[in-house]
């Protein structure tokens, strides 16, 4: 009698296990799928940053050699790292000038799409980054 009575506790057990599962597996299904938008979105930031260090970088230098770089445009050495985007970030840039010296401005925007709609939450995010970087001087002022 007693072991019998040990059965029916452990088969409820079982089944309030089942219902919380049941209960708790859309949050948790839910809470998943946000990190992993999250992660993405975050990846796609970065590497947005990264392309428009790039064509910064591309684009201070006066002095550039055609033959030793790959790149023929800011534009191309910005879309380097974008391999793994898609569409195609856009990229515009310009040049300037203030008190510290002449200047390249580079700005790549790409528009980020989430894996599902969410409530409250836009299904587009716009990331857009600005790299401003001061040109190399051609001749060293001494």
């Amino acid at each position: 009698m007693i072991f019998a009575g040990k059965n029916k506790l452990a088969t409820r057990r079982k089944g309030a296990a089942a219902v919380e599962l049941a209960i708790l597996l859309p949050l948790l299904a839910f809470l998943f799928v946000i990190g992993v938008d999250y992660s993405r979105l975050f990846y796609h930031s970065l590497t947005v940053a990264n392309c428009a260090r790039n064509g910064a970088l591309y684009g201070c230098d006066p002095t550039r050699d055609a033959a030793a770089s790959p790149y023929t445009s800011i534009q191309q050495a910005a879309l380097a790292d974008a391999s793994t985007l898609s569409p195609t970030p856009t990229v515009t840039s310009s040049y300037g000038s203030d008190s510290s010296g002449n200047y390249v401005e580079v700005t790549v925007t790409y528009q980020f799409q989430t894996i599902t709609n969410y409530p409250f939450v836009p299904n587009t995010v716009n990331i857009s980054r600005t790299v401003r970087m001061m040109m190399i001087p051609a001749v060293p002022n001494f």
